[in-house]
């Protein structure tokens, strides 16, 4: 029975459960000023001050990295004048250039600033040395990039995923939101010998924003109203999510341009072979990764056994039709990550309580068509012709099928399926009774294992596989080492110490 106290009960309970799940920014709220700190870091940040040490860094000049989104922040009304993006973009790029240890950047941003300066300390000395009738001490050249490091931020794109949930009853509810946006740099390297663009990299970080509330709107009695609401919202920093792919993108050109033979690590081919390959095992992951963080993985091999169990229900012209057993086993083979044939061989008996219960066998041969191949758990549709047999394989019927089935991989290896499926028979004496125009049919369901059989994309991405091959590649590096001169190793690194600043 609903009642007022059970409202409230409910209320308080939804209110305790929205406050406990959002307590880190429930109790956090701003209560009084807050002193200056230095500057947050994130996972970038730490991955990219943690890089091997290069043999040298190389000078590097950053004249402008700027929004070139033109874009303005949205508001519910509209749009303000304030940019969607920093305007700092320079800034935090020379920052995590110096964070890399791999470069040395100069200013390059405010060069006339640093000219006019330059013209002040020299004309000051000129003026000094006239004075006390010595020699004007010159000031040292400036340095000189090899590289530029060009590029910017292109897009801002704003509600790519939103959504929510919420509920209300008798004035007590709450609801949920959520939004995700993405911003989008590039970043290129350009020599300054032949303005040659010698490496290109792509970045990409998704922001989130978070809403949870809850309320109560109740009369309590006669001329009294409760109202009562709470609630937080989490919106992630733009100029934190820009500074991570900033940080990111500086990470992938080094690595990149140390492939390209550009610079080059101080541990020599083994540090380089290993930041290349969980580079380029990372970057695998990012191609085959969609704008809403669905990775498409294919995780299903190409063949695949199965066995199953369950029951079966008539469809016949006997009354009192009633379950019994059925067994299968198949295999199949897949031309895409999405089609395939399939192939089952299945014993059975149909029942009809105290009238007939017969047993039979078939064999069917279907087209089956995955649905979400790229994901765990996936829906699968097949359908086909086949034969029953019946009275010890004297009797042949010719059949069609049709069925779905659910399926949901515990490993790369093996998945849990369930499954109902609908056969029609060309023949109307299953029941050995031949009455009206429709032959006797049967539903079949159950539940079974698929195992695959061979390499799939998730096994090879698997922990276990990707320890195998590290394994595997740095026992073949220590050999490569054992069999190669150290003094050729170390004339290697040396003329790979750095190319562009030579």
């Amino acid at each position: 029975m609903i009642t007022s106290q059970n409202i409230f009960r409910f209320a308080g309970l939804l209110t305790l459960l929205v406050i406990i799940t959002s307590c880190g920014s429930y109790f956090s709220q701003p209560l009084d000023t807050q002193n200056a700190r230095i500057g947050e870091t994130t996972d970038a940040t730490y991955k990219l001050r943690n890089l091997p040490q290069p043999m040298a860094p190389a000078v590097v000049g950053v004249y402008k990295f700027e929004d070139q989104t033109g874009q303005f922040k949205q508001t519910e009304n509209g749009s303000t004048f304030s940019n969607a993006v920093t305007q700092g973009g320079t800034t935090i790029l020379v920052k995590a250039l110096q964070d890399s240890k791999w470069f040395t950047p100069i200013e390059r941003e405010n060069l006339d600033n640093l000219i006019n300066e330059r013209q002040i300390i020299n004309s000051t000395r000129k003026d000094y040395a006239q004075q006390t009738n010595t020699q004007q001490q010159p000031l040292p050249s400036l340095l000189y990039a090899g590289v530029l490091i060009e590029g910017g931020i292109v897009s801002y794109d704003t509600n790519v995923l939103t959504g929510g949930a919420g509920a209300r009853y008798f004035g007590a509810g709450g609801s949920t939101k959520y939004r995700q946006d993405r911003v989008t740099i590039y970043l290129r390297a350009v020599s300054t010998k032949n303005g040659e663009i010698l490496k290109t990299v792509y970045v990409s970080k998704s922001i989130y924003s978070q809403a949870i509330d809850a309320s109560l709107f109740r009369y309590v009695n006669f001329k009294r109203l409760l109202e009562a609401e709470t609630g937080f919202t989490r919106n992630e920093p733009g100029q934190l999510a820009v500074k991570e792919a900033i940080e990111k993108a500086v990470e992938a050109l080094i690595v990149e341009g140390m492939e390209a033979g550009l610079w080059y690590p101080k541990g020599g081919d083994a540090v380089a072979t290993k930041m290349l390959q969980d580079y380029n095992n990372e970057k695998e992951v990012a191609e085959r990764t969609d704008v809403y963080q669905r990775e498409f993985l294919d995780r299903r091999s190409k063949w695949r056994f199965d066995v199953g169990a369950g029951g079966t229900f008539a469809n016949n012209d006997l009354p009192n039709a009633d379950y019994e057993y059925s067994i299968t086993g198949g295999l199949k083979y897949s031309f895409t990550p999405f089609l395939g044939i399939y192939g089952t061989a299945n014993k059975y008996r149909i029942n009809n309580f105290g009238v007939l219960n017969r047993e039979f066998a078939s064999t069917d041969f279907n087209l089956e068509f995955t649905a979400l191949p790229y994901e765990k758990f996936s829906p699968t549709i097949y359908a086909g012709p086949g034969l029953n047999y019946a009275s010890n394989f004297n009797v042949i019927d010719f059949k069609l099928q049709a069925g779905v089935s659910l399926e949901y991989l515990i490993s790369p290896s093996m998945g849990l399926k369930v499954y109902g499926e609908y056969n029609a028979t060309f023949s109307d004496e299953l029941d050995y009774a031949i009455s009206g125009k429709r032959d006797d049919h049967f539903y079949k369901f159950g539940a079974g294992i698929n195992i695959y059989i061979g390499n799939n994309q998730a096994k090879e991405n698997s922990p276990r596989y990707l320890k195998r091959r590290e394994t595997k590649e740095l026992k073949r590096q220590q050999r490569l080492e054992q069999e190669t001169p150290v003094s050729v190793v170390d004339t290697l690194s040396r003329k790979r110490t750095n190319p562009i600043n030579q």
